[in-house]
């Protein structure tokens, strides 16, 4: 037997879900992000990427992040375009006021012939303003789409390359059994009726799916189980709702289409008037837990913020590359206990490694085989500066696979939402009801994390897999649970006589 994986991780304080909306800024959303939401446009750091070109661009690369050659430097030549016409504007407006001020003057002096010279210069100020305030605007629009499109930045640790270059961190649990096709948890779920795919075929499609009896009082136990220990180390629990804007989606690093040819759908687009927002089936409980905080300031002292939502995954792409797509692996709807955390930007990495040990603990309880992994850069997506995967033992599978991933997004969601903190100050006692003491753009933008903290239909595969029981004859007969779920079965511990509990 390996030993369990284990490791003394500081855990984050208990958490409160106070704060108060600010005031959004005053320059105006782009028309895209004004037609589809309330919330300010992103507030990109456009300085970070002007005075890093090679390395964002290397980043990016890296990454293989969907970016047309040079994007980066075309975000640096913007930004100095939009700089250089924000201080003519800025130039022009001051001109505008002496030119006001000149007319009032004029006009206590009774200076005819100066006002009028006055006039016809406010005149023409009023005009070139117009008119560079209208190409500011577009150019401003042009620079927040290009900057959008990069990723966020990368933990110097995470390793390069594709999925194989991963970095196996610790292998916990059990000794992994012997590959078997006879552990198939399809075949497992047939032979003792846990799964129907041909009902779910025909009423919604293929990858679609009923879970039978002990499969569907699994998934509760599941459910609850995870929701218990989230809730012990100080999650606060919540129903998150399944649609969500696709504008947040967006802002939280979710594309509801993807890059290939020809592009295809990653989330469900639900029918909506013309003049409504456009809406989707979220693609994780992540992203309406992270819009949960959108548009909010928060005291330090209310951070780190955790919470646990329970929901519904959507995900229209499933089996569209025929890749994983047998039974329960990979699905289009699925129940999953997301963790999500708010912190500073000092507290961020140390609320990595506790939602970690939250994940851990859950996978121990299960005594699955399962190993942790910090995954390389083309694997961290849009939005995560440092991912961990941990993939539990599949036998019937006959490899590992992802059970878990927990990501830290940094400031990426947050600069999006406009997620921010104030500062403590020496003299202030209470932070969260107290006058801002700077300007809203200089408060700093907080640090998102989220993971998983159970995904049901995969746990479920490797649940089976691992417990499948066998007769002589080699017949599936039963499954062994951990005993561990007992205390959040509903109805008859072994109704059917097919469970046993270890």
């Amino acid at each position: 037997m390996l030993s369990r994986c284990s490791a003394s991780f500081p855990r984050s304080s208990a958490v409160s879900l106070a704060a108060k909306r600010h005031r959004p800024y005053s320059s105006k959303a782009p028309p895209h992000l004004r037609s589809t939401t309330s919330l300010p446009p992103p507030r990109i750091d456009y300085r970070a990427i002007a005075e890093n070109i090679v390395k964002k661009s290397n980043n990016a690369i890296n990454r293989k992040a969907p970016l047309p050659s040079g994007a980066v430097d075309d975000v640096a030549r913007k930004y100095t375009q939009y700089k250089s016409l924000q201080n003519e504007l800025n130039a022009k407006r001051n001109a505008r006021s002496i030119a006001g001020e000149n007319i009032r003057r004029a006009s206590e002096k009774g200076d005819l012939k100066a006002k009028e010279a006055a006039l016809a210069e406010a005149t023409h100020l009023k005009t070139a303003v117009a008119a560079l305030e209208k190409t500011v605007a577009s150019v401003e629009t042009d620079l927040l789409a290009l900057a959008l499109a990069i990723p966020n930045d990368t933990h110097p640790e995470s390793p390069l390359g594709p999925e194989s270059a991963a970095t196996t961190l610790a292998t916990c649990g059990p000794t992994p059994i012997p590959a078997d096709p006879e552990r198939d948890h399809v075949s497992i779920c047939r032979k003792l009726d846990l799964l129907d795919l041909e009902s779910g075929s025909t009423v919604t499609g293929s990858s679609w799916y009923y879970l039978l009896n002990e499969a569907a009082l699994l998934e509760i136990a599941l459910t609850n189980y995870a929701m218990s220990l989230a809730l012990k180390r100080g999650f606060t629990p919540i129903i998150t709702p399944d649609v969500v804007r696709s504008d947040i989606a967006n802002r939280c690093g979710f594309q509801p289409r993807d890059n290939s040819d020809p592009p295809l759908q990653q989330m469900y687009h639900l029918h909506t008037p013309p003049a409504s927002p456009e809406l989707v089936l979220s693609g994780t409980s992540e992203i309406p837990l992270a819009g949960m905080f959108a548009n909010k300031i928060f005291s330090p002292t209310t951070l780190p913020l955790k919470v646990v939502g329970l929901g519904h995954s959507f995900r229209a792409e499933a089996g569209a590359r025929g890749t994983d797509t047998r039974g329960l692996y990979r699905v289009h709807q699925f129940t999953k206990v997301e963790l999500f955390a708010v912190t500073t930007e000092a507290e961020s990495e140390s609320m990595m490694k506790d939602m970690v040990e939250v994940q851990k603990t859950i996978l121990d309880g299960l005594d699955l085989p399962y190993r942790v992994l910090d995954m390389p850069t083309e694997e961290l997506g849009a939005s995560a500066y440092r991912k961990f995967d941990m993939e539990a033992w599949m036998p019937g599978r006959g490899s590992w696979g992802e059970v878990t991933s927990v990501s830290n997004c940094t400031d990426y969601q947050a600069r999006r939402l406009h997620i921010r903190y104030r500062r403590p100050t020496a003299d202030s006692t209470d932070l969260e009801t107290s006058p801002p003491t700077s300007t809203t753009t200089a408060l700093p933008f907080a640090h998102t994390l989220n993971g998983t903290a159970v995904a049901i239909p995969r746990l479920i595969v490797a649940l089976l897999e691992n417990g499948a029981v066998f007769d002589d004859k080699g017949e599936v007969t039963g499954i062994r649970l951990p005993e561990r779920l007992k205390s959040f079965w509903v109805g008859p511990l072994n109704g059917r006589g097919i469970v046993e509990w270890v």
